[in-house]
């Protein structure tokens, strides 16, 4: 496996390459940068640093959208952080996860998909790049992140790098493990390239 460092710039030369190629697909134009958790702080440094290069030498602007910030803002708006709290207090922590994945699915509530799709609806394909970033906020199993990347697909042509803590199912290229949880089995169907 190579190092962080050489992943990041494999990540950046096919951001750069004209067209880019972190996405094989027009109408999903994603790409995983999977890292192991406890490398969660030097990842965002460098994730910093490799959003500064490519502002500064390839005029690719990059925004940043915290997950654990939709999280929480899906939350307050519809049952509100008290009514979680209380609900994990008299019926457990897996009902209260559940309650924040249909809060985060259903239509009827605040759906993570809608909610990313208007935060990039004025961002430009040529020019703009999104990070995805804080996605161990659903830790444990609060929302798949294949899921989301799923109801993307055909929702926007920004180019999206979800950065995502976790590792590799050995022998495999695509099956991914959230969190490196010991003894869970890799959860989803990633049809992106995965750094």
């Amino acid at each position: 496996m190579s190092s962080l460092q050489e992943r990041i710039e494999d990540l950046r030369q096919d951001i750069v390459a004209d067209p880019p190629r972190i996405s094989a697909y027009h109408d999903l134009p994603f790409a995983v940068f999977r890292y192991e958790p406890g490398e969660e702080f030097d990842c965002r440094t460098r994730m910093r640093l490799l959003a500064i290069s490519l502002e500064q030498n390839h005029q690719r602007r990059v925004t940043f959208i915290s997950l654990a910030e939709l999280l929480w803002k899906a939350i307050r708006e519809t049952e509100g952080v008290p009514a979680i709290i209380e609900e994990e207090r008299e019926y457990g922590f897996d009902r209260a996860q559940r309650t924040v994945s249909t809060i985060l699915s259903d239509p009827d509530f605040a759906p993570l998909a809608v909610e990313l799709e208007r935060r990039i609806k004025s961002l430009s394909p040529a020019t703009d790049l999104v990070f995805l970033v804080r996605a161990a906020a659903f830790a444990p199993a609060i929302y798949h992140l294949s899921k989301l990347l799923d109801e993307m697909q055909g929702r926007t042509l920004v180019p999206i790098i979800l950065w995502y803590p976790g590792r590799l199912e050995e022998g495999t290229n695509s099956a991914l493990v959230y969190m490196s949880m010991h003894g869970r089995e890799a959860i989803g169907n990633y049809r992106v390239r995965i750094y």
